[in-house]
């Protein structure tokens, strides 16, 4: 990677497991991760420095084999959506739409990914794991604000004076968080955070199976199954083509 697109950051307060590494305005803290992760190894933190969008990502190194070491993806979701309802205003909706994608207010503003080594089977403990997530902070887009109620940003909703390095920060330290709930407690202290972020509705009690499914679990019997893989394959939230959620 060209140095000349990535520099060390002081600009971060963060816990001292993790090693910022801040990128140009048309970086990819995603990807940058994953590049770097077999070589720098866990805590190194991505992030790219703009106004609009608060862009990171961390890499882990789980001790669990990978079709159960995904379900840190849960905790990550957890702890972006932590960062958030820190700064809300008051009486601010903040939801998740299973598995990836997070709402204010009903309105998208980002969402959470995950990556793995390519050619690590399901039974192997992978060197790596990359959660990576990206929070629109302000519209780009000119529209008056509530025009497309489904999209948002946060300062269309009341998030006075936040940016994207304080996003950021809070991730760090939610996100260590819910991963020592994890360690102290089971997972499922993780599954608990992360579905008080999922809309209450009435009927199947959720639950998250082993290797990450979504299960519902009806009261007068069985069990439906929503399939974790498919759904990090193609992240509903994201747009490819502006590299940054759908607008």
């Amino acid at each position: 990677m060209p140095l000349a697109r990535m520099q060390s950051s002081p600009e971060l307060i963060l816990p001292p497991l993790y090693t910022p590494v801040r990128l140009r305005e048309l970086g990819d803290a995603f990807s940058h991760a994953v590049e770097l992760a077999p070589a720098r190894g866990a805590g190194l933190l991505t992030y790219v420095g703009r106004f609009d969008l608060a862009e990171f990502a961390v890499v882990l190194e789980p001790e669990e084999k990978l079709g159960v070491a995904r379900r840190a993806f849960y905790a990550g979701m957890a702890a972006l959506a932590d960062a958030l309802a820190a700064s809300a205003p008051p009486e601010t909706a903040i939801n998740i739409e299973w598995p990836d994608a997070l709402y204010v207010n009903w309105g998208l503003v980002g969402g959470g990914r995950l990556a793995w080594p390519q050619g690590v089977a399901e039974d192997e403990v992978p060197p790596w794991l990359v959660f990576g997530g990206m929070i629109r902070t302000a519209s780009m887009l000119g529209n008056d604000p509530g025009a497309n109620p489904q999209i948002t940003a946060l300062d269309e909703e009341g998030f006075a004076d936040i940016t994207s390095a304080h996003i950021v920060e809070s991730f760090a330290r939610n996100f260590m968080a819910v991963l020592d709930a994890w360690r102290e407690r089971g997972f499922g202290a993780v599954a608990k955070s992360y579905f008080e972020y999922l809309p209450r509705e009435q009927g199947p009690r959720r639950d998250i199976a082993d290797n990450g499914d979504l299960l519902l679990r009806r009261v007068a019997g069985g069990v439906e199954r929503e399939a974790l893989l498919p759904r990090l394959a193609a992240p509903s939230w994201y747009d490819p083509e502006c590299k940054g959620p759908r607008a």
